[in-house]
């Protein structure tokens, strides 16, 4: 049911040269499930050799060639959806329904940068002077370094794959070691479709120790990286310092605004779903529920109810809604979380246990009277837990809403066209969802402001990152 997995480096599958290996586990039994090959310095240094002689091919292969091999990619991924999503569950926990959203919709974002690739187009600038042409081009920058995080260990790395070779350039993915199986089944897509050897590489092991080495290595001209803000910071660091293109997609504390002129069933029945999704474990989950009071009282209790209902269990069960968290440091941060806020005032409506002790399954779990200094108002949750807070009035609300440094995502519900243009306009975020949750689709921009990171990924913006502008003039001799 689940393999060993391998490094992919110059188009080899091969173990470590040092021979480390580190577990992998199941997450809904905690039991050990395979063994993950860890890269030495020397192993990382062959795959950044091997990324800079594909580059040489690949980024002079036309866009055409290029497009035709990532569809090719693509349909070979819908083709196994079936056995990558029980991979992707089996290390991750996430729900088997989740699972094939989360391919298929990787599968999507391939042919979007399939297709944006063959419309990098550059322009030709009027000139001043008779006789001179003035163009504009668009090259692939070169190799990739690429940082991929675990709670979506095939939609995440895709975005940095199928940009970058859409570009014409050549990658390193670091991926998840806690969910590393279902990123190397993707790799694995795109080498069975014909990828040159080089082209993509697939390395695990310490990640410090990875990024340290790669990104200052002088053959890696970009960094994309997705994960905390902690880390991120120091990364954009290190790669400002060797003067290296960076895109962080770091951490987000998402607002949720519910006017009370906001359809509250319709509302509820997303946001319950969304909050939840993979056990909360998602970056532009909204974790911070900001409710006019009118509604308030209302809103508590159906969404209160609507968390109960959630079937928690195995996500190898066709019928469970949530599955366990990824890792125990994931069920010791909730636990944490909630006994700050409790110890400060606030109250468990519903929720806020380990659910058993084999896996690290959690319920469901609402918080309301959350005092403004509870950790949960100030850090990333990651998790299963909704604090709901009531408002007065607008400005006070989208004082809040603002308040803190993070700006990945934010969402409200009005019925109010005025309100909710005030709204869009209003918060500080990189991505803001009315009245529905419509993120991160192939085809939008995605990314965040303030320490929420820089750069997008996906959208007409996906290829920007991957791709340098050269200005050529040039006269009749």
């Amino acid at each position: 049911m689940y393999d060993d997995v391998s490094l992919l480096i110059d188009g080899a599958w091969r173990q470590g040269s040092g021979g480390e290996t580190m577990a992998i586990h199941n997450p809904a039994t905690s039991a050990e499930i395979g063994r993950l090959a860890c890269a030495t310095q020397s192993d990382l240094e062959q795959a950044a050799q091997a990324a800079a002689r594909a580059f040489r091919v690949w980024s002079k292969t036309s866009a055409f060639e290029r497009y035709k091999l990532m569809r090719k990619a693509a349909e070979l991924l819908r083709e196994r959806v079936e056995a990558i999503a029980r991979i992707l569950t089996l290390e991750e926990g996430k729900p088997l329904a989740q699972a094939r959203m989360e391919i298929l919709t990787a599968a999507d974002h391939i042919d979007w940068c399939a297709e944006e690739g063959r419309r990098a187009y550059g322009r030709v600038v009027p000139a001043r002077a008779t006789g001179v042409l003035q163009i504009v081009i668009r090259q692939p920058v070169g190799p990739v370094a690429a940082f991929t995080p675990w709670n979506f260990p095939v939609n995440q790395a895709v975005r940095k794959l199928a940009a970058a070779l859409a570009a014409g350039c050549s990658i390193i993915i670091k991926g998840p070691e806690d969910t590393p199986g279902s990123c190397a089944e993707l790799v694995r897509c795109f080498l069975d479709a014909g990828a040159p050897d080089g082209l993509v590489n697939l390395v695990y092991g310490t990640p410090a120790d990875i990024s340290e080495f790669l990104v200052p290595h002088p053959l890696i001209e970009k960094i994309s990286f997705t994960g905390s803000t902690a880390v991120g910071k120091h990364l954009a660091s290190l790669a400002g310092r060797h003067m290296k293109r960076a895109t962080m997609e770091l951490g987000g504390h998402s607002p949720v605004i519910v006017m009370d002129d906001a359809d509250l069933d319709g509302a509820l029945k997303q946001l319950v779903a969304f909050k939840f999704r993979n056990a909360g474990q998602v970056c532009v989950a909204p974790t911070r529920f900001l409710v006019h009071e009118k509604v308030y009282n209302t809103f508590v209790d159906k969404f209160t109810a609507g968390a109960k209902a959630i079937k928690v269990g195995d996500g190898l069960d066709e019928s469970s809604q949530m599955g366990p968290l990824c890792h125990s440091r994931r069920v010791e941060a909730m636990e944490s979380f909630i006994a700050d806020a409790v110890a400060k005032g606030a109250k468990v409506k519903t929720g806020g246990k380990r659910i058993g002790n084999k896996g690290y399954f959690f319920e469901p779990t609402v918080l309301t009277e959350v005092p403004a200094d509870a950790r949960i108002m100030h850090e990333e949750p990651f998790g299963p837990v909704a604090p709901i807070l009531p408002f007065k009035n607008f400005d006070a609300i989208l004082a809040e809403a603002n308040r803190l440094r993070y700006g990945l995502a934010a969402f409200a519900f009005t019925s109010s066209q005025k309100t909710a243009t005030a709204i869009g306009e209003a918060l500080e975020s990189g991505q803001v969802s009315i009245n529905h949750l419509g993120l991160a689709l192939p085809e939008v921009p995605f990314g965040g402001v303030k320490d929420s990171g820089y750069g997008s990924e996906g959208g007409a913006e996906t290829l920007e990152p991957y791709l340098i502008t050269k200005f050529i003039t040039q006269t009749g001799l």
